[in-house]
């Protein structure tokens, strides 16, 4: 079972986050397609949301439910609804929090709570810690390690960011890359490609398109990563692939 430590990884510093009411809706409705109605987003939006989640607790928080009268679903596991408890809780005490400065008298606090989390349009985040830095001139190469049985990723960035970061050995940092920088394939990356991070998966997820194809591969359970393959591919699920992402594509940030 994920600690309460590794579950707290799900939330920012606010709470206005869609992906915990679209894993609230599967517990209430037990279908992913109707959490996604119900939240006014697309299916692959919710599953983006459960895979981000996921990735940031390091537990898996909905399972399938296979047969039945309506032909299968999505329940919550034990962790997912530990994890809506919790928010629960942070809610109560952020409502707690705020009414007490409305209250205090001094008539100056703020009508809006400023946004201290950024949310951003990267669909990968994997959690890791800082194993080493290996400087050349402004540039710095940030060692991380992901989890146990995963290999380490490297992200490229300057010396002033990893000054401001206070980037150290040890440090609980997130990586996260655009799923247009992830490049999917059922061939061991060489030349150039063998040098950019590689992560090794099972896919479980396709959508064809024109233009190529999203994959979506799970690392281990709990931990999944989207990038795209040339449609020619025809990657399809339960297929052993590669996945590569450049260095310098590998953005580093404090959660």
């Amino acid at each position: 079972m994920g600690d309460s430590a590794s579950l707290a990884n799900a939330f920012g510093n606010t709470l206005s986050d869609k992906r915990i009411e679209v894993l609230r809706k599967i517990g209430k409705t037990g279908s992913i397609s109707q959490a996604a109605r119900e939240n006014g987003i697309s299916y692959k939006a919710a599953w983006q949301a459960i895979d981000t989640l996921t990735n940031l607790t390091g537990v898996r928080l909905v399972e399938k439910v296979v047969g039945g009268i309506g032909g299968g679903g999505a329940k919550l596991t034990e962790e997912g609804s530990r994890l809506l408890e919790m928010a629960d809780v942070l809610q109560e005490n952020r409502n707690d929090i705020l009414q007490r400065f409305h209250n205090d008298g001094k008539g100056n606090a703020p009508h809006r709570v400023p946004v201290l989390s950024i949310r951003t349009s990267m669909r990968n985040y994997l959690p890791c810690h800082v194993t080493g830095l290996k400087m050349n001139g402004q540039i710095v190469r940030v060692c991380l390690a992901v989890v146990d049985d995963i290999p380490g990723i490297v992200s490229r960035i300057t010396r002033t960011s990893a000054e401001l970061l206070g980037l150290e050995a040890g440090l609980s940092v997130i990586a996260m890359f655009k799923a247009m920088a992830v490049k999917v394939s059922d061939e061991a990356p060489t030349g150039s490609m063998a040098l950019a991070n590689h992560l090794q998966g099972i896919v479980t997820r396709v959508s064809r398109g024109d233009s190529g194809d999203e994959v979506t591969l799970e690392l281990k359970p709990g931990m999944q990563v989207v990038g795209f393959a040339p449609s020619e591919k025809h990657l399809d699920i339960g297929d052993a692939v590669y996945a590569t992402v450049d260095e310098s594509a590998v953005v580093v940030a404090l959660p």
